[in-house]
């Protein structure tokens, strides 16, 4: 049992690490030009209203005629689900760029990109972790969901696979695993936010 689990997780694993790496490279790039452009950011936030409602798995039935029934249709809803709240995270941490940088910088005439990377970003950060970290555990949430789309590998479909051979072990050690990897990468997520913000000081109890 040990080494079938381990081969289920090293697919979902593979398939989560695919879908956030692209929904993060998207949703970032995305979310730092729509919100520096008047015009992009309102319709940013129109797609936002209109599209995060509809949850992943409400979106397997086109990826089925879109991409079939191979891995594409998987990463896509895993895409999906781990998009959005990168988005909108990227997108409230351009928001709140402090109005005094903006202005200094323009009295300064820093030129954009420079403003960008030396400024905007780093006091974005924190926030934009904040939605990386909620893009990972999505990303956890919607395998299961992806796995469903005739699979024959995976956590998910060890889950369903215990559910119809009527396995509650089998089932329960699926849903630990998930918990266990989605805690794990959201560890990492939290070192790397400590590492590259450590000049936020926040509290942590008393």
């Amino acid at each position: 049992m040990s080494g079938e689990l381990a081969e289920h997780v090293a697919v979902s694993s593979a398939r989560v690490l695919q879908g956030f790496g692209i929904a993060a490279v998207l949703a970032l790039a995305l979310g730092i030009v729509m919100g520096l452009i008047g015009p992009l950011n309102r319709l940013a936030d129109l797609m936002v209203q209109v599209l995060k409602p509809i949850p992943p798995i409400a979106w397997i039935p086109l990826s089925i005629l879109w991409f079939g029934i191979g891995e594409e249709a998987k990463i896509f809803i895993i895409v999906l689900g781990a998009f959005f709240p990168i988005l909108v995270s990227t997108l409230d941490a351009v928001h709140q760029t402090d109005v005094r940088y903006v202005e200094l910088a323009r009295v300064l005439e820093v030129p954009r990109l420079n403003f960008i990377r030396q400024v905007m970003i780093p006091g974005a950060l924190p926030q934009i972790m904040s939605g990386l970290r909620l893009g990972i555990t999505m990303s956890w949430m919607c395998v299961v969901a992806a796995e469903l789309i005739a699979a024959s590998s995976g956590i998910g479909f060890l889950i369903m696979d215990g559910r119809v051979m009527s396995n509650a072990s089998v089932v329960l050690a699926g849903m630990i695993t998930l918990g266990v990897l989605g805690k794990l990468t959201d560890d990492a997520l939290r070192f790397a936010e400590r590492r590259l913000v450590r000049w936020r000081a926040g509290f942590s109890g008393l």
